[in-house]
């Protein structure tokens, strides 16, 4: 018999021998790639001791300040510092694979990732045709119709997961599956969006964005895609309730409803609207994705493409780490701002999320006498915080501080709160691309035009960004991301966060570290969020790892594939299945007669349109126009995707 029967035969198999061992007991895997198999296994040394509130403390400094009473104040946890080593890095290393915070709860019993249109058998059978030769999109088959907007994915048909399986390996990097007696989970973790395998390889490289990972395509696919409308233009939300009781539960003791089918109808089409390699990691009912970043973060503070992650431990990256799951991973979590954030009750907004659970002791039944938080009370695996995954609660919660949306901390039982967070911003701070493989006098040459061209302005220091916001108005880019954060301002309380040492479970009283922010750091900061009177901004990217990140700006709207004449923009690469081609789509990033033509292909698209994507603004060139020649943008370009470490030294993390 071939291969594809062998390889499906063992599958059936071992499908079954795991059936039965994890019918019994409990059981978690996510797989984390020896360094062996790694394209980038070299890290920035580590130089630094400790971090104080973003501020780098080397060995030779940290010896001084323990030698006084003062300076061990200085070095404390009471103090917001963090204590770095190697033990620390490996355990962020391990974190950024491994550590879902509980957020698969939300993803497989609210949301359903497993029990819409795609299924585990489905996802075990793909990685099994691989026979270990890796992927860097795998296809699924379909387990049955799903219907979004205008489009029907077929039972059998492919469909393109972004998901990574690396050469050899039989599991797919950033998901963590679980068995509780037989209850199958699906959970993410930081890897499924930061770390990618090569193509040509099929290594793994730590740090790189998951560019085609088709994020908002599985959120549409999954049973109730409607736990996530929040994070898309869905005003059907705001109808009031249909007439009939079997759609809203209007006819009980509970809140009133929205139409559950058009809501659920809304949430997919707009979700299915984001360009692969994109999230929408937003909650203000807006849809506006933006392009994953890397992880390669050393020197590049504020972090998110606003800049919104600022302040705190290593310069807002923790900050960045912990609102992936403490805002983004569990919406639930989202009900008691939801008055100020959505306009709408805490019981409405429940009843939303929790109407079409996938798990029936998760779904509000509409009608039934409890309100949708007690359904939710009912099956907490966390009762002594909001939501579903693991936090730490400050005594502001629900209220917004800069250092975290929401007052909470996602954190592992049995180490100090945010410890997770802190070690992968540790672990992140040594990453770097694999050595560039750009000819010298090219990459000479690039760099004068570099500064010919005044990049060097704003993109200077060591990863070649001046940290600055810029107001989206100045920048010109898509503003509606920028001015993300605006409606949190209603509740915000001064930036703070608990003592670095602080166990987790919480103690009785634990010690709240405040975080200063004043004068131009503090309007930076309002800036970023779309605060004080601002319409926000975007912050200055930094540019090391260039050769990984296409497509370009926030909006993934600079993408051109590897033929620059026929494909143009977001409809003519990523929604067709094309990678953008760095240096064609580095080209009509710095050329405004090639931009005009991505603008205009963008704009022809009715999904790129709901989705935002519009590749303008940044309009700083390096052309004719400005004196550039054709020879020299090459040579610019050359430069640009040579950039694989700091460019300057720098102590890390």
């Amino acid at each position: 018999m071939g291969w594809p029967r062998r390889i499906l035969i063992a599958a059936g198999l071992a499908t079954v021998a795991a059936g039965a061992t994890l019918g019994l007991g409990r059981f978690s895997y996510a797989p984390m790639p020896d360094r062996t198999d790694l394209l980038n296994p070299d890290r920035y040394p580590i130089q630094t001791a400790f971090d104080v509130l973003g501020r780098r403390v080397s060995h030779a400094e940290a010896d001084r300040l323990n030698g006084t009473e003062a300076g061990r104040k200085e070095l404390s946890a009471n103090n917001g510092a963090v204590a770095i080593d190697p033990a620390m890095v490996e355990r962020g290393r391990q974190a950024f694979y491994q550590e879902t915070f509980g957020n698969e709860v939300f993803l497989t019993d609210v949301m359903g990732m497993l029990d819409g249109g795609l299924t585990p058998t489905e996802v075990a059978l793909a990685v099994a045709k691989l026979g270990g030769q890796g992927t860097t999109n795998l296809q699924v088959a379909m387990a049955q119709d799903v219907r979004v907007g205008d489009r029907t994915y077929r039972k059998g048909e492919l469909v393109p997961t972004g998901l990574d399986v690396p050469k050899g390996g039989a599991f797919i990097i950033g998901i963590k599956t679980f068995s509780d007696r037989g209850h199958l989970r699906m959970g993410i973790t930081c890897a499924l969006c930061h770390a990618a395998v090569d193509p040509g390889t099929g290594r793994v490289v730590e740090g790189a964005p998951n560019t085609d990972l088709n994020a908002g395509l599985l959120m549409a696919l999954a049973k109730n895609s409607s736990a996530y409308f929040m994070h898309a233009s869905v005003p059907e939300v705001d109808a009031k309730p249909a007439a009939e009781p079997e759609h809203t539960g209007s006819t009980g003791t509970g809140p009133a409803l929205p139409d559950a089918e058009a809501v659920e109808a809304a949430t997919k089409v707009q979700v299915a609207s984001w360009p692969p390699g994109s999230f929408d990691s937003s909650a203000d009912r807006v849809t506006n994705p933006t392009s994953i970043p890397s992880s390669f973060s050393a020197y590049g503070e504020p972090y998110s493409w606003s800049g919104r992650e600022a302040v705190g431990p290593f310069a807002g990256l923790s900050s960045l780490n912990n609102n992936v799951h403490a805002a983004n991973s569990d919406t639930t979590q989202l009900a008691a701002a939801a008055p100020w954030l959505f306009g709408m009750n805490a019981e409405a907004y429940l009843g939303i999320v929790l109407r079409g659970a996938a798990t029936e002791s998760f779904r509000y039944k509409p009608g039934e006498a409890r309100q949708p938080s007690a359904v939710l009370r009912s099956v907490d695996p966390t009762p002594a915080s909001p939501g579903l995954n693991s936090y730490a609660v400050l005594p502001t919660y629900p209220a917004t501080n800069y250092v975290t949306d929401n007052g909470l901390f996602t954190s592992v039982p049995g180490e100090p709160v945010n410890h997770a967070n802190n070690a992968m911003s540790a672990f992140q701070n040594l990453l770097h691309p694999p050595a560039a493989k750009q000819g010298p006098a090219a990459v000479q040459a690039g760099r004068a035009v570099f500064e010919k061209a005044g990049c060097g302005a704003c993109h200077a220091g060591p990863a070649l960004t001046n940290h600055r916001i810029i107001p989206a108005a100045e920048i010109g880019t898509e503003p509606t991301r920028a001015r993300a954060g605006a409606k949190m301002e209603a509740r915000l309380s001064p930036p703070s966060l608990f003592a670095t040492d602080t166990p987790f479970p919480l103690s009785v009283d634990p010690v709240i570290v405040p975080v200063p922010l004043a004068g131009d750091k503090l309007a930076q900061v309002q800036l970023a969020w779309g605060q004080g009177g601002t319409e926000g901004g975007y912050k200055v990217p930094n540019l090391v790892g260039l050769a990984w990140t296409a497509p370009y700006l926030h909006d993934s709207g600079i993408a051109v594939g590897p033929d620059p004449a026929m494909q143009l923009g977001v409809p003519g690469t990523l929604y067709r299945g094309i990678a953008p081609d760095p240096a064609n789509s580095l080209r009509s990033l710095i050329d405004r007669d090639l931009r005009a033509k991505i603008i205009a292909a963008n704009r022809a698209s009715d999904t790129a349109r709901i989705a935002r994507v519009t590749g303008e603004g940044h309009a700083y060139w390096a052309d004719a126009g400005s004196g550039v020649s054709r020879d020299e943008q090459t040579a610019l370009i050359a430069y640009l995707l040579s950039i694989d470490t700091l460019t300057e030294p720098a102590a890390t993390p």
